[in-house]
């Protein structure tokens, strides 16, 4: 049934205040306050004690897992409770584990997650207050700005020059007018002009506006209830894909293993624990655990390094940038912008043109910017008595700011924005002996001086203005006004900049430049960082250029010069052909850039448009910040893959070996505890290579989704993996003639020891002695292997089905590890060195 509320664009203002409680001055602090109260604050968290169960609990969700608690509880009830409790005691400790390292990461992305939480404009007790999104309450007036994305639904109160982004609720690309008014009941969603979305963001103007809906009940909220969509990125898919892959090999092996031992007469709790056992040791269990621990980890360092990570799936993908895409001002530059002169036609300086561009800059309310920012910090020569009687806000297509103020003699109407734009709705000029008249004759020399600045690297925008009779402020009054000048700035390039371009450059990322600002300005600025004959390409000749083309001369370009915000998509989409692309940028201007990157970044004091559309938001603008991040994105990338070979090499190899050995052998190579010990010994440590150290060369390359890579390195260490199973099986069972206890005991302990081992010689693609491991990987695989050598002579020994090992038989043990470590190291140099040269 459709409710007022659900069609509330039919009625007035008025009509909404009174039904709501409010007025035009916003709700009380204290009806909020009841207000949230009422609705459970619109959050439905889960306590920390209901997570923390249920992540446990998802420990054991998995199907095999489950099948062998089954199986180990049927064995109970039919009389074998020797090893229930040892079995039941080694799961719940990998779960344990699992559930500590994953609580952990989830903290961290929680953490990252409070750092960005989106704040909204309201006005509480009459005053405008800052507040979260999820306090904004039904009733309550919001006021908003250009950037500012919409916390609820509601009803435009006022509007000056409002211009609204819909494009994510009706797929109209362009900004749509919004002002006050009322519509019929059965106005389509994308005529609603006197409405305002939540999710949608503002591109220019101001409002004032009234929360109709707020959470589920808005129409965004409603869509999201119904549909969630999460797109993987390609290292995600390669994982799942490959994780996959081992599992179904896993199930053939171990529905396999038990059909041969029930055909041999082996009892069929036995055969039936000893398969499911082995299924589990062998399946990749950890690796969507290893792969979430190792991003989050990497977001805690990117967290000190300060870049906060918004989308933990995409620290993978920073890995994989070569190419970053940044504007100019303030990370090239300081991005403070300096006023270096405001001057009339004539060059000279001018306090006519001062008293002009402070007005403009002091009474804007938009778009909030440096420039405005640097010009409201200028003292006009005199004192006149001024008022503000209207505004045309900024926008990205006229690129000019109106501002109409009144004072005792007349009323004016003062823009300033970009030259080219300005001069196009000048019709006279004002000279320096104050006297008016046509432009047209000087056109040529302002053209020829604009320029000029631009060579020098000082940024030149344009001030004009004209008498006005009307109160009635619109862009229509923009026509038939008088240039009075130039506002010249100086942004000075960072300091340390080269030296950052220079890291960029050994992590083999490029740089490219994409502003909108003048091509001499660019140039100038390309020159100062070291780029001795830039390759500028302007916005105009980007327009004359076809995408096929643009696709082979973006390759080239250091600089994109005077762009408009539509081009900068275009320009990105072009660089994909060739580059995985991160994107740098923080106005409004930026967003679809940002969007269409592989890798969006934005800063902590962006729009909120930008920083909700990122990836990865810094709390420093600056360049080295992102060196710093990709590096972590690397370390990420290569420390996930090492489990994948662990998985992939010894650890499959090994349990292969002990499944096969199973149907030669009188009684079982391993029993059930044995092989789940083998898992909790080695997944122990396996979990700290998520904080291991990565070798140099391994960060000075993107890291690359290889699976002919995984594919060879699983076929060569598993053929090598079982060559020294068959070792071991020879001269424990030929040789040393041993028992069903020793040999489960050495077979064990070479199991674990190899299994353990093998992380030293594939976390580096050098020799192992070359390369330092990260300190807890390295303790914790210690503490492990001597757990492993000692277990047999400890008092419980026989419990687990161990018996200690005669000094030969260790010995020889040992000695096999040995040869296996030595020859695994020269197998796998060979190896990554083919594949390198490949």
């Amino acid at each position: 049934m459709q409710t007022a509320e659900n069609k509330f664009w039919q009625f007035d203002a008025n009509y909404w205040l009174k039904n709501l409680n409010s007025s035009v001055s916003g709700l009380s602090q204290s009806e909020a306050d009841k207000i949230l109260r009422e609705n459970g604050l619109h959050l439905k968290n889960q306590s920390a004690l209901k997570k923390d169960v249920l992540l446990f609990v998802g420990q054991f969700k998995s199907p095999l897992m489950l099948l062998l608690i089954a199986a180990v509880i049927i064995s109970a009830f039919l009389g074998d409770t020797s090893d229930v409790f040892i079995i039941l005691f080694i799961v719940l400790s990998s779960g344990l584990l699992s559930f500590f390292q994953e609580r952990n990461a989830g903290r961290v992305v929680e953490k990252l997650q409070s750092m960005l939480s989106l704040k909204a404009t309201v006005l509480r007790d009459g005053l405008p207050r800052e507040i979260v999104v999820t306090q904004v309450v039904k009733g309550d007036v919001i006021i908003l700005k250009a950037g500012d994305i919409l916390p609820a639904d509601g009803l435009i109160l006022e509007s000056d020059e409002l211009y609204a982004n819909e494009a994510s609720l009706t797929g109209e690309s362009y900004p749509v007018r919004k002002e006050a008014g009322v519509l019929d009941e059965q106005t389509l969603l994308a005529k609603r002009t006197n409405c305002l979305w939540q999710g949608t963001n503002i591109v220019s103007g101001n409002a004032k506006a009234l929360v109709i809906q707020t959470g589920e009940e808005t129409i965004f909220g409603s869509i999201a209830k119904n549909v969630s969509v999460k797109v993987e990125t390609s290292f995600e898919k390669g994982i799942k894909d490959f994780g996959l892959f081992l599992m179904k090999i896993t199930l053939l092996l171990g529905v396999f293993i038990l059909a041969v031992n029930l055909l041999n007469h082996k009892g069929i709790i036995d055969s039936a624990l000893f398969a499911l056992a082995l299924v589990v040791g062998m399946a990749p269990e950890l690796l969507p655990a290893i792969t979430s621990i190792a991003m989050s980890a990497g977001a805690k360092r990117l967290l000190d390094r300060k870049v906060i990570v918004k989308k933990l799936n995409s620290i993978q993908n920073l890995g994989e940038v070569n190419l970053l895409c940044t504007d100019k001002t303030g990370t090239i530059t300081e991005g403070i912008i300096k006023i270096a002169g405001i001057i009339d036609e004539s060059g000279e300086e001018s306090s006519f043109v001062k008293e002009l561009a402070f007005w403009n800059s002091t009474f804007e309310t938009g778009y909030s910017n440096p420039i405005d920012e640097a010009l409201k910090q200028i003292k006009p020569d005199t004192n006149n008595s001024v008022e503000k009687i209207g505004e045309v806000p900024y926008d990205f297509n006229r690129k000019r700011l109106s501002i109409a103020i009144s004072s005792k003699k007349e009323n004016l109407l003062i823009t300033k924005g970009a030259f080219t734009q300005v001069l196009e709705i000048c019709s006279a000029i004002r000279l320096s002996n104050e006297k008016v008249e046509n432009i047209d004759a000087h056109k040529e020399e302002l053209e020829r001086k604009f320029t000029e600045f631009g060579m020098k690297g000082l940024r030149a925008i344009a001030v004009c203005y004209k008498n006005i009779d009307t109160t009635q402020v619109t862009k229509n009054l923009e026509s038939e006004m008088i240039f009075a000048g130039f506002v010249l700035m100086n942004d000075p390039v960072k300091s340390g900049i080269t030296e950052t371009i220079d890291e960029l450059h050994k992590l083999s990322v490029g740089l490219k430049i994409i502003t909108g600002d003048n091509a001499n300005v660019a140039g100038a600025t390309a020159r100062n960082i070291g780029i001795e004959n830039p390759v500028i390409m302007s916005g105009k000749e980007l327009s004359n250029t076809s995408q096929e083309a643009l696709i082979q001369l973006v390759k080239n370009v250091h600089i994109f010069a005077e762009v408009e915000p539509q081009q900068k998509e275009r320009i990105i989409l072009a660089l994909k052909g060739t580059y995985t692309v991160a994107y740098m940028g923080d106005g409004i201007n930026d967003v679809s850039a940002i969007n269409a990157a592989d890798v969006g970044i934005s800063v902590d004091n962006a729009v909120d448009v930008a920083r909700e559309a990122a990836d990865f938001v810094l709390l420093e603008k600056d360049l080295m910040v992102i060196a710093h991040g990709i590096r972590e994105g690397r370390k990420t990338f290569a420390n996930t893959l090492k489990y994948l070979y662990i998985s992939t090499g010894s650890t499959f190899g090994n349990m292969c070996s002990v499944a096969f050995a199973s149907l030669a052998l009188p009684f079982l190579p391993m029993l059930p505890k044995q092989i789940l010990l083998t898992n909790f010994l080695t997944d122990f440590p396996f979990l700290a290579v998520s904080t291991d150290n990565v070798d140099a060369e391994q960060l000075e390359k993107p890291g690359k989704w290889d699976i002919k890579l995984i594919r060879d390195y699983m076929v060569v260490f598993g053929v090598h993996s079982s060559l020294f199973d068959l070792i071991t099986f020879t001269v424990l069972y030929f040789i040393l003639k041993v028992k069903e206890a020793e040999f489960q005991t050495g077979w064990f302990i070479e199991s674990v020891l190899t299994e353990l081992l093998i992380v030293f010689i594939i976390r580096t693609h050098k020799n192992f002695f070359k390369s330092q491991p990260g300190r807890y990987l390295f303790i914790l695989s210690i503490v492990a292997l001597i757990l492993t050598i000692g277990l047999p002579y400890l008092p419980f020994a026989k419990d687990i089905g161990f018996v200690p090992l005669p000094l030969l038989n260790l010995g020889a043990m040992l000695g096999i590890v040995a040869a296996y470590i030595l020859t695994a190291d020269l197998l796998k140099v060979w190896l990554f060195k083919r594949h390198q040269n490949a």
